[in-house]
């Protein structure tokens, strides 16, 4: 058992009786921040798309004996994020964290990605954490004590070839939630923001991901889930919420994204002729 599993329930405290909300809640580091809140002492609103997965995360949650608040949810659509944040409030009657957790990936170069793909992944990883954002903020600052928890990812820092959608995203939500934590400091807001950087995490994310005509995504998602995919869901999770606890304004996920932070530091624009170097001879030059 994952050395997490104790820690879980045990973040000093700082969830109990405060009202969670996570998206992409039916898998991955969105179930298991579900139901590590949970054991904190939060009480949970989760959503996804699909919904035997949403099922199932639901049946986790209130297995810990946690109050629990599920609905099916695109976030790419937006009047249905609006309506469903003012849901969350009349239920549970205050909102205090929203952690904007759904995303979606596409692999493939530029020349080959439609503009289909772009506006898919946009919609998703982008849009998604603005309507999510914008949708609970309110709440948030009317509650005293808020928390806007962003996904960006290890792709936020640097970029990746044959990622160009997904850096796109990822770098935009970095953008807008450093902006947005400036903001809150400046207007005396009482929202505390983090934006979050995964590398290598054992979720769906490449599994389920699309590929463009040409690319090889089986090789893609062999070399993701035995080779860069090294840390759990589960471990992830307990990463994010205890930087959430500490209000940490960005929280590096994983020894890879700590080390290609570094390395991004250390070397400025010259870490892309060493990504450059280590794609091609991970994808065999494709």
């Amino acid at each position: 058992m994952s050395n997490s599993s104790s820690r879980a329930s045990n973040f000093d405290g700082y969830f109990r009786g405060k009202v969670a909300v996570v998206t992409g809640a039916g898998s991955g580091m969105g179930r298991e921040l579900a139901i590590q809140l949970a054991k904190g002492g939060a009480k949970v609103a989760i959503s996804d798309v699909v919904p035997a997965a949403l099922d199932e995360t639901r049946a986790l949650v209130e297995a810990s004996g946690a109050q629990v608040h599920s609905q099916l949810l695109n976030v790419a659509e937006r009047e249905a994020v609006l309506d469903y944040a003012k849901t969350v409030a009349e239920h549970f009657g205050v909102i205090n964290l929203i952690f904007n957790n759904a995303g979606i990936n596409h692999h493939g170069p530029v020349t080959d990605t439609t503009f289909k793909d772009y506006d898919r992944v946009m919609d998703i990883d982008f849009w998604g954490v603005v309507n999510g954002t914008k949708a609970f903020l309110p709440y948030l600052i009317e509650s005293g004590d808020g928390h806007v928890v962003n996904t960006s990812s290890l792709f936020g820092i640097m970029a990746q070839p044959d990622q160009s959608a997904y850096n796109a995203a990822k770098f935009a939500v970095r953008g807008f939630t450093e902006a947005l934590r400036q903001e809150m400091l400046i207007a005396k807001h009482p929202v505390k923001v983090t934006c979050v950087h995964p590398g290598g995490v054992k979720t769906n994310i490449v599994n389920w991901g699309t590929v463009s005509e040409g690319s090889d995504g089986d090789k893609l998602k062999d070399l993701f889930n035995k080779q860069l995919a090294r840390m759990s869901a589960e471990d992830a999770a307990t990463v994010i919420l205890n930087g959430t606890r500490r209000h940490k304004a960005r929280v590096l996920v994983g020894a890879d994204a700590k080390a290609i932070d570094l390395l991004v530091r250390a070397t400025g624009s010259g870490y892309q002729r060493v990504v450059t170097l280590a794609s091609s001879r991970l994808m065999g030059g494709k």
